[in-house]
């Protein structure tokens, strides 16, 4: 799934949003089913004639939840409608939660920087204590929380950063798996050697559609403390701060300037970038796991094998990092009809208790509970990512309360419209704009 932030216009609607929950004197924190009492012991199974629940997704994720539908429909006699919401999702689920309309059960992206523009303390069930939050893998576990409580139950790992490299042409520009970078340096070293020993451009970037820009930054940003995102967070610091605009400025003149990217670098494309890998006209692309989708929904396990490797980078680390998206968290609303509460707390039971290891067999997908196997088959690449995640580093979108747009401002980087230190002022104006119409303590 691809990375990014809440446009302006959705901003306008969580605060229409957050204005209707604020009216509503029922709107409040409850980790209960809607009726007040301690929370009674959920069976996945239990009988649900005549329930009927209604799940929203993106467009292109309308079938990510089949599998486990049919199988709880089937198993309980409960029914689940699915409704797609028309893109841009993260922009008309907020206009359509603040005229009224609400779900029982929706995918959201579980993270710091997303949850809050469906106001969850005013909209969603807590999930504290559900039976399956305790069998989450560490790093899942820490998704899905706003100020300590849980509001998304997570059914898929977050998307790994890391490098796909050609196999062909590592070899051909005598490279191996010693050579794998230890930092953001190295790699672009690494890229030099790509340029000067195969007749490959080192990174394929997709400046034509944008979004991908981002991550040649997010990598170098690795080595901000915790402390650091939380003086951002309250407004202490800034995305100008030297550290961010050394970040963009080695991006433009150590990789772009320097010809470490295609010749097309300012129009290419997220399909383009499969292509470039697997044709050898690449050696690397830095991107997030739907781009290994792309390769997977083209190519057999056998073809990636041969062709295509992956390794994890970090600023100064052999380390890979990990970005939530929108279909590894589903969250439950509050409704008032205890009934369908209750169900869709069973909903999300069944799937991550007896269905889980048919969802993901199904999906072909990581395991996000270390108790249940990681399903056989995927390619090593698909691997490499599981194994690295337990370490990996989460990206801007999971440490900052505000994912601003900075693909757009470095868009406008490479074409010559703005400066690094214009891009990073963008950046910052737009994250304080958003972080104060959310009512952020210091902005």
């Amino acid at each position: 799934m691809k990375r990014r932030a809440l446009p302006a216009l959705a901003l306008i609607c969580a605060a229409g949003l957050a204005a209707t929950a604020c009216s509503d004197p029922t709107a409040g924190d409850s980790g209960d089913s809607g009726s007040g009492g301690k929370k009674a012991e959920v069976n996945p199974t239990a009988r649900l004639d005549g329930v009927k629940l209604t799940m929203w997704t993106a467009q292109n994720t309308v079938n990510a939840p089949k599998q486990v539908i049919d199988a709880f429909e089937k198993a309980t006699g409960a029914k689940v409608d699915t409704q797609a919401i028309p893109d841009l999702y993260e922009q008309n689920v907020p206009t359509k939660l603040a005229s009224g309309d609400r779900p029982d059960l929706m995918f959201w992206q579980p993270s710091i920087s997303t949850l809050p523009f469906i106001q969850p303390k005013q909209n969603l069930l807590t999930l504290d204590g559900e039976p399956w939050e305790a069998k989450l893998g560490g790093t899942e576990k820490s998704l899905g929380m706003i100020d300590g409580k849980r509001y998304a139950a997570i059914v898929t790992s977050p998307a790994m950063l890391g490098v796909y490299y050609n196999k062909d042409v590592f070899r051909k520009a005598g490279l191996s798996e010693k050579d794998f970078p230890k930092s953001y340096d190295d790699l672009l070293a690494l890229g030099r050697k790509v340029v000067d020993k195969s007749d490959a451009a080192a990174f394929y970037e997709a400046g034509g559609d944008k979004w991908p820009l981002q991550w040649q930054m997010q990598v170098q940003l690795t080595d901000l403390d915790q402390q650091w995102w939380a003086d951002l967070n309250a407004g202490r610091k800034k995305w100008t701060d030297p550290v961010v605009v050394g970040a963009i400025k080695k991006y433009k003149e150590k990789l772009l300037d320097a010809g470490l990217a295609q010749k097309n670098y300012r129009t290419g494309t997220f399909t383009g970038q499969a292509d470039a890998l697997w044709k050898g006209e690449a050696g690397m692309v830095l991107n997030v796991t739907s781009f290994q989708s792309q390769l997977q929904a083209k190519y057999s396990t056998a073809e990636i094998d041969k062709k295509i490797g992956w390794f994890p980078v970090a600023n100064s680390s052999a380390t890979g990092l990990y970005s939530p998206d929108q279909t590894n968290g589903v969250v439950a609303f509050k409704t008032g009809d205890d009934k369908r509460q209750n169900a869709a707390r069973q909903f999300l039971a069944f799937w991550l208790g007896p269905d889980y290891p048919d969802y993901i067999k199904t999906m072909k997908i990581p395991s996000v509970q270390p108790s249940v196997p990681t399903p056989g088959g995927l390619p090593e690449t698909s691997k490499a990512q599981v194994a690295a995640l337990p370490k990996a580093i989460g990206v801007f979108q999971a440490k900052a309360i505000v994912a601003p747009d900075t693909h757009l401002y470095l868009a406008d980087m490479i074409f010559g419209k703005k400066s690094p230190q214009q891009v990073a002022q963008a950046i910052q104006d737009q994250f304080a704009q958003v972080a104060k119409a959310q009512g952020a303590p210091g902005f």
